[in-house]
């Protein structure tokens, strides 16, 4: 039964409200098939069996040919019957007849009431006339066709029910149907909203709307948005103010150590080093702090971008292969963020493999969307499996030596369009970084 039920909030209200609507129709047109069509069915039909009866009746008690005419006449004014007496003929073979009313009663019904208020050989027509019915009775001398109008056996209040029946569920559904749909709009928005801005964009406030619930998640949401903004413009203008007070000092280190005499140049060289390590580590500390929360998203090839970063690996001497899409991937992007991103798996694999390769491939999802995977593989010496997870935690060491804040930065710029990073065992032998982003 799960299979059967919507997975979408709109189907499944509506389902809620069908359900209990189709119930109460069924209850109530059984209740009509079981009572009050039956008893206004069985009634009609014993009218006109005992009209047939009676003339029936009168033809036995007056068999002579001209009582046959007033009998005839009388029962074509009173009684809304068109007879007709086929002398010496005999009916055939009954059989099984069609049903043409199949889902009503009526048939039934009248041949019961002519076998027990006539109580001759019978057989009805319901097929020849569409708006009468014909019944031929067995008289001695021949047989009497009976033609009575259908409206004598049928209500009207069928079709009015039916109608009634029809009509006011598909206004309710209708109704119910439109009503629940303004309201799942403003859920759907919302959780459009709610996408877009975790993978970096900004979809602005959000214009509240539904019911009260709905505006309420709606005024609440943007509220989020508002904290979350001035959180990050407030570290940013904190980092900054941190990077100009940090890299003073440094930058006077580095004019002391250029002016000292030659004869401690050895020694300042190993000191710059030093200095130029420091001046990295606090570059890359801001740029994870910072999360890359300032650039706005915008539809960019990501097949250029990684082949933007697999050149300047090249540049720094690595050896480099290259697979990609020959109709590129174009897809919302920070594409700052993600040069980083790239840079940073290059980098690390760089330091500790000879060979990598790239690709990028388009792989289909579950929700009917499709993602954009990058792999970074290396014949690099890897990361056991039980460490993987950790490498990503800022200035991991292993033996084969530390990730510092790289794979960190480029696993949150990766999170941060909505995508993540995982690392696996790479077909070259080393370590593969697989990189998901929703397209």
């Amino acid at each position: 039964m799960r299979a059967l039920i919507p997975r979408g909030l709109l189907g499944r209200a509506l389902l809620i409200i069908l359900v209990p609507l189709v119930a109460v129709q069924v209850v109530a047109l059984f209740l009509f098939y079981g009572s009050h069509l039956d008893v206004i069915s069985r009634r009609l039909a014993a009218a006109v069996a005992g009209d047939v009866a009676m003339v029936v009746e009168l033809l036995a008690r007056n068999p002579r040919a001209e009582d046959r005419g007033w009998i005839f006449r009388e029962a074509a004014w009173r009684l809304d019957l068109s007879l007709a007496l086929e002398h010496g003929a005999a009916l055939g073979q009954a059989g099984n007849r069609p049903a043409s009313l199949p889902l009503l009663p009526l048939e039934e019904d009248l041949d019961a009431a002519l076998r027990e208020r006539v109580g001759l050989p019978f057989d009805t027509d319901w097929q020849s006339d569409p708006r009468s019915v014909i019944i031929r009775v067995q008289l001695p001398d021949g047989v009497l066709h009976v033609e009575a109008a259908r409206k004598r056996l049928f209500s009207g209040t069928l079709y009015l029910f039916v109608i009634w029946v029809v009509g006011s569920s598909l206004l309710l559904f209708g109704v119910a149907a439109l009503f629940m749909k303004n309201q799942v709009r403003a859920i759907r928005r919302l959780a459009e909203a709610a996408e877009a801005f975790g993978r970096g964009r900004d979809p602005g406030p959000m214009k509240p709307e539904g019911a009260a619930e709905a505006r309420q998640a709606a005024v609440a949401f943007n509220a989020m948005q508002g904290r979350i903004r001035r959180f990050v413009e407030s570290r940013t203008e904190m980092l900054a103010g941190i990077s100009h007070d940090l890299r003073t000092p440094l930058t006077r280190l580095r004019l002391g150590l250029a002016m000292l005499p030659a004869a401690a140049r050895d020694d300042a060289a190993a000191m710059t080093q030093d200095v130029e390590e420091m001046d990295r580590l606090i570059a890359a500390y801001l740029a994870f702090a910072r999360g890359e929360g300032i650039e706005q998203s915008a539809p960019a090839d990501l097949a250029e971008l990684v082949e933007e970063a697999a050149a300047k690996a090249r540049r720094d001497g690595a050896k480099v292969e290259l697979s990609l899409p020959e109709d590129g991937l174009v897809m919302p992007l920070r594409a700052d963020a993600l040069r980083r991103c790239l840079g940073n798996l290059l980098d690390n694999a760089r330091k500790h493999a000879r060979r990598i390769a790239i690709g990028l491939a388009r792989v289909p999802r579950g929700d009917a969307g499709a993602w954009a995977v990058v792999t970074v593989d290396d014949d690099g010496p890897g990361i056991p499996e039980e460490q993987r997870e950790e490498a990503f935690r800022p200035f991991a060491s292993f033996s084969a030596g530390g990730t510092g804040l790289g794979l960190a930065i480029a696993r949150d710029i990766a999170r941060a369009h909505g995508g993540d990073i995982v690392l696996e065992e790479s077909p070259l032998g080393g370590l593969r970084a697989r990189v998901r982003l929703p397209v």
